[in-house]
């Protein structure tokens, strides 16, 4: 290991050091001292703000990388990273730079000490930490966009601190209740809380008491509510292993197909919110984001880890679902694209998620499944796995990483399957590992 990456390893262990449910503080004063400390102003970065429950990364990445496409200097925050802790800030497409993320990690370690001296301070959490390196970075890089996704909620989220231009919100379902609220109503208040005053906010399809919450909100805030139902329609024309292709019409008529790398019902949803968002930029802002643009920026969105196709011999797809709403969407996709092979499914998951719920409505498509553990302190301990795939009635196994990789594609062979590796990011990324695939 070289001196720098040395150095880095030590910065990141003890960033680290700032994550658990315990160190969890929801909030906004901690990032707003400790960028006032490092002269920071989060006021200055023209911005769009994503929040949601499933699909907010992926349309902060589809954003970006049209904004790219037309030439500006982007900025994307997005989290958690698949491989390297790199992946969460990048400008122009490109991941942080290691010597200068542990430039700012110095920076920013020094901030938190200075603010949470003061009366009142505390230390900074992993998050807080980790947004005030990724601002400062976007501001010093002269960024002239940012695409902001939230971690785990939206009104004392972190991120929260800027003043975007716009908001968009992907679909929200029930999640890390024990910290936004346990009901439906008050987990969408907590993602809507991104909605600034005058500024538009895009939602599309949502659950009836969703969607009054965030009505009440945009009214609250005099904010416009762009509805992607009224405003973009999308039909997928075909779709294989290399992605999908679907026609998109808008007030200004049916645009050329478009073929992007993504698969699933779940981004053809993703692309609409989008589009919408793209050609709010182009009427308000006057961005020359012409339908040509935007779909060569779509058709060359990456974003790993979304039923990306890791091999295809056997098929084996990688997913981050992780809740019982990315698991009826995978479940879906699923149900269309395997045909009549059987899927064996590979899972591990962290011990706040509902597991059981997750199961269940996988247990349709899965033909086999084994379970493996998570390197992480918040893994679902095995006979907590193990007992909620029971209740599910999906039959399912015990299993170690390195052969449920090499079993399952074994099993694929023989059988004519596919393989799914779903349940966690921290799965995606050991499978990915175990694949040798790049990010």
């Amino acid at each position: 290991m070289s001196k720098s990456a040395s150095i880095l390893d030590a910065k990141l262990t003890y960033l680290y050091s700032r994550t658990g449910g315990s160190t969890v503080k929801l909030g906004l004063d901690t990032t707003r001292a400790l960028l006032r400390a490092l002269e920071v102003d989060p006021l200055k970065l023209p911005c769009v703000h994503v929040a949601g429950t499933n699909g907010k990364g992926s349309v902060s990445a589809m954003i970006e990388s049209v904004l790219r496409e037309l030439g500006l200097r982007t900025g994307l925050y997005t989290s958690p990273h698949l491989i390297r802790f790199n992946e969460r800030i990048r400008v122009a497409g490109a991941p942080i730079p290691d010597k200068d993320l542990i430039r700012l990690l110095d920076d920013v370690e020094q901030a938190d000490q200075l603010q949470s001296a003061r009366e009142g301070g505390r230390i900074g959490t992993f998050f807080e930490l980790t947004t005030a390196v990724a601002l400062k970075w976007f501001l010093e890089q002269q960024v002239q966009m940012a695409v902001l996704e939230t971690g785990m909620g939206g009104r004392l989220d972190s991120t929260n601190v800027a003043l975007p231009l716009l908001a968009v919100l992907t679909e929200i379902g029930m999640e890390h209740t024990a910290f936004l609220g346990d009901t439906l109503e008050k987990v969408a208040a907590e993602k809507a809380g991104i909605i600034k005053p005058g500024r538009p906010v895009v939602t599309g399809r949502q659950r009836p008491a969703v969607m009054e919450v965030i009505e009440a909100k945009a009214r609250e805030a005099g904010a416009p509510l762009l509805r992607v139902d009224e405003r973009v329609s999308i039909q997928r024309l075909s779709q294989d292993l290399d992605g999908q292709v679907f026609s998109v019409e808008t007030a200004e008529g049916a645009w050329a197909p478009v073929r992007m790398p993504l698969l699933g019902d779940f981004q053809l949803a993703n692309s609409s919110l989008a589009i919408v968002a793209l050609e709010w930029m182009r009427e308000a802002l006057g961005l020359p984001l012409t339908q040509d643009v935007i779909r060569a920026g779509l058709e060359k969105t990456r974003w790993p880890g979304r039923c990306q196709v890791a091999s295809r011999d056997p098929v084996f797809l990688v997913d981050v679902a992780h809740n019982p709403d990315a698991a009826a969407a995978l479940a879906a996709f699923l149900k269309k694209f395997r045909g009549d092979q059987p899927v064996a499914l590979i899972c591990g998951m962290l011990a706040d998620k509902d597991a059981e719920g997750f199961f269940r409505l996988l247990r349709p498509v899965v033909d086999a499944c084994v379970l493996v553990s998570l390197d992480s302190e918040r893994n679902m301990p095995m006979e907590r796995l193990l007992a909620a795939a029971k209740a599910a009635k999906l039959p399912a196994a015990e299993g170690l990483m390195p052969a449920a990789v090499k079993n399952a594609q074994k099993w694929a062979k023989k059988n004519n399957g596919i393989v799914v590796a779903a349940g966690s990011l921290y799965l995606a990324s050991a499978v990915l590992y175990e694949l040798g695939v790049q990010v």
